[in-house]
């Protein structure tokens, strides 16, 4: 690939993985509510379910998503709903030892399967499949592609969850994790509706 190609690349996945989404409000708020070791699985799902979906992308999935339109809507209402109700689930939390009662403790395999709901994982393997990847050749653009998104992945997750781990102890104190988990709750639909009114699993 060109140095060119791959600097674009680099700026490209820098924007899409630091800037806040539905991954990198569940690892804050996992880490904050369950401590960064059990966020940790999740954190790991997130490069492994990206891998997939790029892995896909490339394979064929992104031109039946443009032949077919239904299948990205579909993910979108899909993604839309899911995560809506993760929404609602991170609301209901106001202790910590309510996280669990709650379902937030979202593990590794729940973490990948999130990813093939998640409008903003879809549309970064689309885009760097048609952008990256399928201008060939295949397999070695895959080889350069595919560790610097899952390193990518993994890095700003890790982040996002690392400050919520800093922020649990102070959290623990008097209504303040009701209003983290509520503001974080907020994000995600939030984040979530504006992707799916976006379009973002059309192309």
């Amino acid at each position: 690939m060109p140095l060119a190609d791959y600097l674009a690349l680099l700026a490209m996945i820098t924007a899409m993985a630091f800037t806040p989404g539905p991954n990198t409000t569940l690892s804050t708020a996992l880490a904050a509510n369950l401590g960064l070791r059990r966020a940790m699985r999740f954190v790991l799902a997130v490069p492994v379910g990206w891998l997939l979906l790029l892995l896909g992308a490339s394979l064929g999935v992104a031109g039946a998503v443009r032949a077919w339109p239904p299948l990205g809507w579909a993910i979108q209402v899909i993604g839309l709903g899911y995560m809506t109700w993760l929404a609602w689930r991170l609301w209901q939390a106001r202790q910590m030892s309510e996280a669990d009662a709650a379902q937030l403790d979202v593990g590794f395999r729940a973490g990948v399967a999130l990813q093939f709901v998640n409008i903003k994982a879809w549309m970064a393997a689309l885009t760097v499949s048609a952008g990256w990847v399928l201008p060939g050749p295949l397999g070695e653009r895959l080889l350069v592609v595919v560790p610097t998104m899952m390193f990518y992945a993994f890095a700003s997750n890790f982040s996002y969850a690392l400050i919520g781990a800093l922020l649990r102890r102070w959290l623990a104190q008097g209504r303040r994790l009701l209003v983290f988990n509520r503001t974080m709750a907020t994000l995600l639909a939030l984040t979530a509706l504006w992707l799916a009114l976006g379009g973002a699993v059309r192309t």
